[in-house]
């Protein structure tokens, strides 16, 4: 093996860069050339590379986002998109890839695989930590503290106008990010899709918490809540509860951005680093993990089909700190 390709694809994740840093200064080390990919699966078929040294990859580890840039490719699900990105890797002696992204960029590897024999491994990069095989994704500790960090400042403005704040977080459809930072933010009730909430649940929390003495709460809500949405659920208890004063805050894809966290850093630098090795060593079709603290593969379909589980013990902490 004597080239690498690296790309980052679907949704960005703060970690990338730190990902892409460590491929590319690992291939340094091990004596081999790196690739960079611009535009996901789209650089692959406009042929838009760029050869990639350890200089190039200087100063990027603490910021958000990537550097080469990611889409979604409605052409690479088509045959003659991937003849094309084939093609492409042909043309540039390409040998094997390093993908970034989460389960939608690792179906496309896995299908250009089995098509084409191109060695890769993934690399888990998406702030909704849903992909099995790893503790956690690139970019999820980051869109934690992102996360709490606003709703820290949300309570002090309900506190100071005894309100009931509504807060949407990412997550797409899993309850990663609304769990553990609705516990670090002390919020008063959790929505999550994993679990089989009811308004009259939400309205009977709200009113034991204002008998209890509270005055404010807040009520975080991960975006795959299957009671019809944030701004839905809050006219509902709005409904029941006229006297309540309710805002909605819908964080977005402020959970998306900023400097990637120590740990993200830190993770993505060692996932980095265990791509490159893997590949070098003759591994393929896999995606590069963290599990109790070491580097691990998973195949990439039981990454693409499985999906990490909501801890039931934390759903209790949850509970019992909401009293």
């Amino acid at each position: 093996m004597k080239k690498i390709g690296v790309l980052t694809s679907g949704g960005d994740a703060p970690g990338m860069n730190a990902a892409l840093r460590a491929v590319v200064r690992a291939c340094k080390y091990y004596d081999i050339k790196s690739v960079g990919i611009r535009q996901g699966y789209e650089g692959l078929i406009n042929n838009d590379m760029i050869e990639l040294g350890p200089r190039s990859v200087k100063n990027i580890i603490n910021q958000g986002g990537t550097i080469l840039k990611t889409a979604r490719s409605a052409e690479f699900k088509t045959i003659e998109g991937r003849q094309k990105a084939y093609n492409h890797l042909k043309q540039n002696n390409i040998d094997a890839l390093v993908v970034i992204g989460g389960d939608g960029s690792f179906t496309g590897a896995n299908i250009f695989h089995k098509e084409f024999n191109i060695p890769f491994i993934g690399i888990p990069g998406t702030i909704d930590n849903d992909i099995f095989g790893t503790d956690f994704t690139i970019g999820y500790d980051t869109a934690l503290n992102t996360v709490i960090d606003a709703i820290d400042k949300l309570r002090d403005t309900a506190t100071s106008h005894d309100r009931v704040f509504f807060v949407e977080v990412m997550g797409r459809d899993a309850g990663f990010i609304a769990l553990n930072s609705g516990i670090a933010s002390g919020a008063q009730d959790i929505l999550i899709p994993e679990e089989r909430d009811s308004v009259e649940d939400l309205c009977s929390s709200l009113e034991r918490s204002e008998k209890s003495g509270k005055k404010s709460s807040i009520v975080v809500v991960a975006e795959g809540e299957k009671l019809g949405g944030v701004f839905e659920l809050a006219k509902q208890v709005q409904n029941r509860h006229p006297e309540y004063d309710i805002r909605v805050t819908v964080l977005g894809h402020i959970q998306r951005g900023g400097s990637p966290s120590c740990h993200d850093r830190v993770l993505a630098s060692r996932l980095g680093i265990a791509a490159v090795e893997g590949l070098l060593n003759g591994q393929t079709n896999l995606m590069a993990g963290i599990r109790s603290n070491k580097v691990v593969f998973t195949p990439i379909d039981e990454a693409i089909k499985k999906h990490n589980e909501i801890d039931s013990e934390l759903i209790k902490v949850a509970n019992i700190l909401a009293i």
